[in-house]
């Protein structure tokens, strides 16, 4: 299993970059495992490009430590550091072939001409596209001239490959189509890999763990499933999917208030804010929210009112008011199945439950907006 070693492959310590007074990154420490691939995840401006850049040495570090292998590199110009690079705008040379423009590191490299043809033709084929060689990268579309990126970054078998956001600029369709060909071409590669994303969907099906930043600092490091169902802070948890916010007031070490309604939870979620009378931010994803067979007897069952639904597909988001809710408000993501069986309708009063697996807590009130 990829990042299953004890030794790490790339190593970031005490790492922080400073522009004027301007702070992009505070103390990072890191470890990437050989063969894993690791997704830095965040809005624009939390520094998940500086610190690729910093990695990569096009950048150097104000403070701090890279290694790579057990190698120190952090002083090292991006010549001598063993890496390939993609870049969102694919950066290949518009004077040169596709063929020369994967060749180009292995010319560098003093490479025999034998041995440039050979891995030259074999990338093309990797990459899907063997008799593109003689074309010019303004013959082909955007899809392509980021597949000859990849086949350029990974001609002289770097140890680590960065790619710096390399599907922003294609369109949604070929962005879904290249994001599962780039995963299973570092698996087939075993390449260790560090992609930079502002995307969610893209971490979520292509990281083996995401690195999530902002205002440059690392709010949690997880699985994707981690990530999403078990998000370390308030803002891991809103900006990875969809995620209810409601104040809520603790009761007890296991109970807390929302609206008119106690709440049963694990106190070990509740955490420091068990004790009673404390504010606390309750969360929970809309997926979370059940309908089916609830009584009002039900463990944490509330009475709600249908403010609103919306059709998106295989399931209807409901907006939920009123009852138990007091003057809170949830969404619900229902399937259109369920919907239909039990003839859902605006207006109507209907029981939910938030299961207690499902609660999350976060010390202090929602955040505006």
């Amino acid at each position: 299993m990829a990042g299953s070693g004890t030794e790490a492959y790339l190593k970031v310590t005490g790492l922080t970059k400073k522009f004027g007074n301007f702070t992009a990154l505070k103390d990072i420490d890191l470890t990437v495992q050989e063969g894993e691939f690791v997704c830095f995840l965040g809005p624009s401006g939390c520094g998940k490009t500086t610190l690729l850049r910093a990695i990569a040495g096009l950048d150097i570090q104000t403070y701090g430590r890279v290694e790579q292998a057990g190698r120190d590199i952090s002083a090292l110009p991006p010549a001598e550091r063993d890496f390939g690079i993609v870049f969102q705008s694919y950066a290949l040379f518009p004077n040169l072939t596709v063929a020369r423009n994967i060749a180009y590191g292995l010319e560098n490299q003093k490479a025999k001409r034998g041995e440039i043809t050979k891995r030259v033709t074999e990338l093309l084929a990797l990459v899907g596209l063997p008799d593109q060689g003689d074309k010019y990268p303004a013959q082909l579309s955007g899809g392509q001239q980021q597949r000859i990126a990849l086949a350029r970054a990974i001609a002289t078998s770097p140890g680590l490959l960065l790619l710096d956001e390399p599907l922003s600029a294609l369109d949604a369709k070929v962005r879904g189509h290249l994001r599962h060909e780039i995963k299973e071409l570092q698996r087939q590669l075993g390449v260790t890999t560090v992609m930079v994303t502002h995307d969610q969907e893209e971490a979520l099906t292509m990281a083996d763990r995401i690195v999530v930043m902002n205002q440059g600092v690392i709010e949690q490091v997880g699985t994707p499933l981690e990530i999403y169902r078990e998000p370390a802070t308030a803002f891991v948890a809103d900006f990875i999917g969809t995620m209810n916010f409601v104040p809520a007031t603790a009761t007890g070490s296991d109970r807390v208030r929302v609206g008119t309604a106690e709440l049963q939870c694990d106190g070990a979620d509740l955490g420091e804010a068990a004790a009673a009378g404390a504010g606390v931010t309750l969360a929970i994803r809309p997926e979370d929210i059940a309908m089916q067979g609830v009584q009002a007897a039900d463990e944490n069952a509330l009475r709600v009112k249908i403010e609103a639904l919306e059709f998106l597909g295989s399931f209807v988001r409901a907006n939920l008011v009123g009852g138990d809710l007091g003057e809170e408000k949830l969404q619900a993501d229902f399937s259109i199945n369920l919907i239909r069986r039990f003839d859902i309708d605006l207006g109507d009063d209907i029981a939910i439950a938030l299961p207690r697996e499902h609660l999350r807590f976060y010390a202090g009130e929602p955040a505006d907006g």
